[in-house]
């Protein structure tokens, strides 16, 4: 049917409904877990909303590389779409800030008025973080130079700029697990382990996100989805990336840093 407009109306699509119920099934298996000891529901839920991730995501790259549907109009609401989203992650991780500042700033006669509490052996700042500070940095340039070749429409110098990029955040990720690993506290020590672990964990799972977004830009780009002037799905991925280094950066200043 032809259409006179320049709006995507999408098509009835199963992806919404299934990946609500394979989210309510890792939470329910993330309960049992904890509960009974056993995650096998919780790595069905997971493994369910992979699969549901992978098809819903081949869905809307077909629409917008092969059959057109994203038009100018379409991306603008795409790009304001991208940019409220990283707004109100912003605020997710001011919440943050703000308790750990609180509880900093103002240690309660339960943790002995100091801080950090005493009994918390804090993280070296220029051991592992200063490295991930390095890294995400590093990653941040990367990723412009990708952006940079899709402009240039240098197909190879985009290709190597993302691959660099997801490496990057691979690394960044092991040399955080290494470091919970290595922890001499833990997130039920004092308000300093939860305020540590749930801001640095929030902000690891944001690059696990961003990773896996960076990849499957990498796969698209490598099968000559992007374009000179086609390209938002990048775009978006890459101002993702931009946020979670700027994030780190305030991480590394005042928890690792002023906060030890």
């Amino acid at each position: 049917m032809h259409k006179n407009h320049p709006f995507h109306l999408v098509d009835v699509s199963p992806w919404p409904i299934l990946g609500s119920l394979s989210a309510l099934i890792v939470m329910s298996g993330i309960i049992k877990w904890f509960h009974f000891f056993t995650p096998s529901l919780m790595y069905m839920g997971f493994l369910s909303m992979v699969l549901i991730m992978y098809q819903w995501w081949r869905d809307i790259s077909r629409e917008g590389t092969f059959q057109g549907l994203h038009t100018l109009m379409v991306t603008i609401g795409l790009r304001w779409g991208m940019i409220l989203f990283i707004t109100s992650e912003v605020f997710f991780f001011i919440s943050f800030f703000w308790g750990f500042f609180h509880n900093s700033l103002s240690p309660a006669i339960e943790i002995g008025m100091s801080w950090p509490p005493k009994g918390i052996q804090t993280f070296n700042p220029i051991q592992i973080p200063l490295l991930n500070t390095l890294i995400l940095l590093t990653s941040g340039l990367t990723v412009t130079w990708a952006h940079h070749g899709l402009m240039e429409n240098n197909y190879t110098q985009a290709l190597h700029g993302l691959a660099l990029t997801v490496i990057l955040g691979i690394y960044f990720s092991i040399l955080q697990g290494y470091e919970y690993l290595e922890s001499s506290f833990t997130i039920s020590d004092t308000s300093y382990g939860s305020s540590f672990f749930v801001a640095t964990g929030f902000h690891g799972i944001h690059v696990i996100i961003g990773t896996t977004f960076l990849l499957v830009c990498l796969m698209r780009h490598y099968h000559g989805h992007f374009s000179q002037s086609h390209h938002f799905g990048f775009e978006a991925a890459a101002w993702y990336w931009h946020f979670v280094d700027v994030v780190w950066l305030f991480l590394y200043v005042s928890i690792y840093w002023w906060g030890s």
